[in-house]
């Protein structure tokens, strides 16, 4: 498996990989990263369908990405999905998967089409003072210290971050600043959270920093993120007649390890591009310290479908896609009338569980307990409102400035109340959020990252509150008399509580090793896939990292002899390093910075050795200077 980027390879179409015919897959759940391993396998890898197999433990697809009408509840979606024009394995896999609306075209088509005529941006991107606008006019408020702190962590080598949270590199400085607010509430980031992918996150998105304050570097689907990507690929995959097995938990997966070295396989990375060989070969990306030669061969899955156990034993022919961990294991919801219960006992047949009993047979596979031991520290929860009829929907109009009803762009991202306690954000995508949603209802996603701290109106932790009282928060900030606050939450929406203990135990701080590489060495017939495998430069808690890990487990174990493009090199572009830090200076040049007599005068004297070249011009091109 190597990387490459533009076009020459990008519409290719590989050779059938040998052996093929004569292989079966065994894929274990339907999350983005397995669903996209079973499509890349049908497309690229040009498997019968009838040879790969899905074990999925829900009664339906789509793990956190779901959306769904749920009898005696309501709609419910745990999360949404904010996509970027460079989601480059995303692009190159959905140009493939049939709209399920319209014949003849694909979801990338659909998804363009829809986001060239209704760019998405946002006209209110944070309130205060019940309903007002926070004021803060797109500015990020970040003084020449905080730059620099800034600064000095994307230019910090990646070990050195290792474990550390980041408060070891931002004070009050950052973390007071609107550039923070926007930032953890876009990203869902806690202060205790992993500088590392901190640091990630910045080089990751460095040409998008411009259009933060407004969310015009974003991207959304039409419906939920279920009807607009689960339930095509799935009904890509049935299509060539994909087995899918649902209420299936696989508990265990069995290895058998020794007798020799396994397979010898380049290190990811290694490409046909000099720059990308230069990169795989050099030792500046670090491994994974606990990597061995070692044969490392898939024997056995240890199921459990209904309550009846069973085994499945493999061969060398048998590839086994293993999605580990899980962002919304243990999820609870509540109801209108109902808090959603705190359950973070892992369970036999849940991700973590099973990822726990593989990590146990070798130091490669991993170190769950790195992320899932500290449920406190991971979890927020979630809600979503449905507006019931014409009552509501004026609030929202007041805030967010556009009709909430045309079908387009609502809110452009969330809208975060910056003197909530539970620092709640929502958000209204294009409406209908539902294709079966009446016409005059809304749904509105809402969420907080402080749930165990009292609200505002409603005086209790958000954990412990009904769907009607989040309700009412929520319509409290909004502005909403408090006189009809009640009423309004009682009799005019239905409000659904999601409480996720491991939301956002991707983001932990961690090391180099405790996710297992997508393919680790030796490895003969199997792949680590999603949030919590390891693949360089691509950043969690994202469609594309999880879809990067199924093209990269199937390119590597059928040796596809076709490039995964790379992640998207906006950080060594120098244009865009030179937009982001004026962009992060609220449009100040660099030459304003307060500065010493020293540090003056050498600037100066750089400044003046560059004057008439290409570099000067440069630089006043991007008001760095």
């Amino acid at each position: 498996m190597y990387y490459s980027n533009g076009n020459y390879e990008a519409f290719a179409r590989p050779k059938k990989p040998a052996g093929v015919d004569h292989k079966h897959a065994y894929i274990i759940g339907t999350g983005l990263a397995a669903l996209s391993a079973a499509c890349y396998l049908v497309r690229d890898g040009q498997m019968p369908g009838d040879h790969i197999h899905i074990l999925e433990k829900d009664p339906v697809p789509g793990g956190a990405c779901d959306g769904a009408d749920i009898p005696g509840l309501g709609y419910v979606m745990r999360g949404g999905r904010e996509m970027d024009n460079h989601f480059e394995v995303m692009w190159d896999l959905f140009r493939s998967i049939p709209s399920i609306e319209t014949e003849g075209v694909s979801v990338l088509d659909e998804y363009y089409w829809l986001n060239k005529e209704d760019p998405n941006y946002s006209l209110c991107r944070a309130t205060k003072d019940l309903g007002k606008d926070a004021g803060f006019q797109g500015k990020f408020g970040l003084s020449d210290k905080a730059s620099q702190e800034i600064m000095k962590l994307f230019f910090t080598p990646d070990e050195e971050l290792y474990d550390k949270p980041i408060t070891d590199f931002f004070d009050d400085e950052v973390l007071n600043s609107n550039f923070w607010l926007y930032w953890r509430t876009m990203f869902a980031f806690e202060n205790w959270h992993s500088a590392l992918e901190m640091k990630l996150y910045i080089k990751r998105y460095i040409h998008h920093i411009g259009g933060l304050p407004d969310f015009s570097a974003l991207r959304f689907t039409r419906y939920n993120q279920y009807e607009s990507m689960i339930l095509p690929m799935v009904k890509y995959l049935e299509s060539h007649g994909v087995q899918f097995q649902y209420n299936t938990k696989v508990e265990n997966v069995e290895f058998a390890i020794g007798g020799g070295d396994g397979p010898k396989r380049e290190h990811t990375g290694v490409g046909q591009d000099t720059i990308l060989k230069i990169q795989a070969t050099s030792g500046v990306f670090k491994r994974n310290p606990y990597s061995s030669p070692t044969k490392k061969l898939a024997v056995r899955l240890d199921i459990d479908h209904e309550g009846e156990k069973s085994s499945i034993d493999l061969t060398a022919d048998d590839l086994v896609f293993i999605t580990n961990g899980g962002c919304v294991e243990n999820s609870t919801m509540g109801s209108q009338n109902s808090p959603a219960a705190w359950n973070p006992d892992l369970k036999p047949g849940g991700g973590w569980d099973m990822w726990r009993n593989i990590a146990k047979q070798d130091p490669s596979f991993g170190h769950p307990d790195k992320f899932c031991s500290d449920p406190q520290a991971t979890k927020w929860m979630s809600a979503t409102v449905t507006t019931l009829d014409k009552e509501i929907p004026p609030y929202i109009q007041k805030i967010c400035k556009r009709d909430p009803f045309t079908g387009h762009v609502v809110t452009g991202g969330i809208v975060t109340v910056t003197d909530s306690n539970w620092l709640l954000s929502w958000t209204l995508n294009r409406q209908q959020q539902f294709r079966d949603q009446p016409k005059d209802q809304l749904c509105v996603w809402v969420y907080g990252l402080f749930p165990d701290k009292p609200g505002n109106y409603v005086k209790k932790p958000m954990t412990e509150c009904t769907g009607e009282e989040i309700c009412e928060e929520w319509l409290y900030h909004m502005g909403v008399p408090t006189d009809k606050i009640e009423a309004l939450a009682k009799n005019h929406a239905n409000t659904v509580p999601v409480m996720m203990p491991y939301i956002t135990a991707f983001f932990m701080p961690r090391a180099a090793g405790d996710r297992p590489d997508v393919v680790p060495d030796g490895a003969v017939n199997f792949a680590f896939l999603g949030q919590f495998a390891e693949t360089p430069r691509d950043t969690i808690f994202t469609t594309e990292y999880s879809m990067r890990t199924g093209m990269e487990a199937v390119y590597t174990l059928l040796d596809v002899d076709r490039g995964v493009p790379e992640v998207w090199g906006s950080v060594y572009d120098v244009r865009n390093l030179l937009n982001a830090t004026v962009k992060l200076r609220d449009g100040k040049p660099v030459t304003d910075m307060k500065l010493n007599f020293i540090e003056k005068a050498v600037l100066g004297k750089v400044l003046k050795k560059l004057d008439g070249t290409d570099i000067a011009t440069l630089l006043k091109e991007y008001h760095v200077i």
